[in-house]
């Protein structure tokens, strides 16, 4: 990667920077009442998309001459901790709700192990990669696969005992299913749990789970029997489109969970600026 001197399409696009800028926590004192000339924001966020989507360090940042890596890295620690990320996502929410509206009627749940080869907070062995440290994402989708709830945990934790983090992590509030108006949620067979019937019955939610016996006869297809599951699945191969969230290379859980925000709103937005 060398030297960019145009938009090479791996920047933030004029639409998105237009929803985040007014976000932005305004710039802090110096002790000493002095400064160097500051990194205009617009290019810290570059600098911090182009490591998400590309998973690249933070130092290979100087090679780009989009922005150096310390005032890239601090910017983002600045705007985790005044919470720009997770509002660019419920931002994103509340547009997605004004425009089309999030289809509350069919969630869909469903986890994804990644590796984490430093290891770090939320990380644990992973089964399925011979106990090499990994890293769970539990995400709660509406009917058309925009995200409303994550959670993360270490690979070897079971998917249902991230239900209860990946519900509640919602940061928009989610109507009360009334009668006549059921809540669907769809899991897989990891949910097969006596804990997870009590969870959907505490949140409301119409539970549906798959038939554990395989069907004696081959069921027809139908156009009112529509799967519903994959577009949670569809949501995970979109957040693995960032590269900085296939492998984990944060060892805080806060500076993940900022990285997972951040391309959650992006996804969001996605869904909300998209021509109807």
């Amino acid at each position: 990667m060398g030297l960019v001197k145009q938009d090479d399409g791996w920047r933030v696009p004029d639409e998105l920077w237009a929803k985040l800028e007014p976000l932005l926590p305004p710039r802090p004192q110096h002790p000493l009442g002095c400064h160097n000339p500051r990194t205009p924001d617009r290019r810290a966020l570059d600098g911090i998309l182009l490591v998400l989507r590309t998973g690249m360090q933070w130092r290979a940042l100087k090679a780009t001459g989009i922005c150096g890596p310390s005032s890239a890295y601090r910017r983002f620690r600045e705007w985790l901790e005044a919470g720009v990320f997770l509002e660019f996502w419920r931002q994103g929410l509340l547009a997605y709700q004004a425009l089309t509206g999030i289809d509350w009627k069919w969630l869909s749940l469903d986890g994804a192990m990644g590796k984490a080869p430093l290891g770090g907070e939320k990380t644990g062995p992973n089964p399925t990669d011979r106990a090499k440290k990994g890293t769970k994402k539990s995400v709660l989708t509406d009917g058309r696969g925009a995200p409303v709830g994550i959670a993360v945990g270490g690979a070897n934790t079971p998917d249902f005992k991230l239900m209860r983090n990946t519900v509640e992590s919602m940061p928009v509030p989610r109507p009360a299913a009334a009668e006549g108006q059921l809540q669907h949620l769809c899991v897989d067979l990891g949910y097969d749990y006596d804990e997870v019937r009590a969870l959907a019955e505490e949140f409301g939610f119409t539970l549906h789970l798959p038939p554990r016996k395989p069907h004696a006869k081959k069921v027809k297809r139908s156009a009112s029997k529509k799967a519903r599951r994959w577009v949670v699945e569809r949501t995970h191969s979109w957040l693995t489109r960032f590269r900085r969230l296939l492998v984990r290379w944060e060892k805080r859980e806060d500076t993940y969970l900022a990285m997972l925000h951040f391309a959650l709103g992006i996804i969001t937005w996605f869904h909300a600026l998209l021509p109807k």
